[in-house]
């Protein structure tokens, strides 16, 4: 009997049509994957701790650089999901988008979805 293993991709809802960025165990929880969208547009990846995926803008907001897909994954003591920029330390809701330290600003967050090859 041959076991065929299932690969399975992360998709991202650009526009109307998903978009494969990247092969699931590509993603290790905890840590981000920065891809580049049709659109020019970076955004950065994470899987976190209970084997959620997220998708958000790579662009912090604060200093315009390309840096949140290095930032730290943590969680607010409510359970909210975090991205802490590697910069300056401001912290973005990974389902919402939004900045928990400063409610004038917040990043896009992307559509996910996993899909067997």
């Amino acid at each position: 009997m041959t076991t065929v293993a299932v690969q399975t991709r992360v998709e991202l809802l650009t526009g109307r049509t998903w978009t494969p960025v990247c092969d699931w165990d590509q993603l290790a929880p905890g840590r981000g994957v920065a891809v580049l969208l049709p659109d020019g547009q970076q955004a950065a990846l994470f899987r976190d701790a209970n084997d959620r995926v997220h998708a958000v803008s790579n662009r912090d907001p604060f200093t315009g650089a390309y840096v949140l897909s290095r930032g730290l994954i943590g969680s607010t003591a409510d359970g909210r999901v975090y991205v802490a920029s590697p910069l300056l330390k401001q912290r973005f809701d990974l389902v919402t988008g939004e900045c928990l330290d400063d409610e004038t600003a917040r990043i896009a967050v992307h559509t996910t979805r996993l899909a067997d090859l």
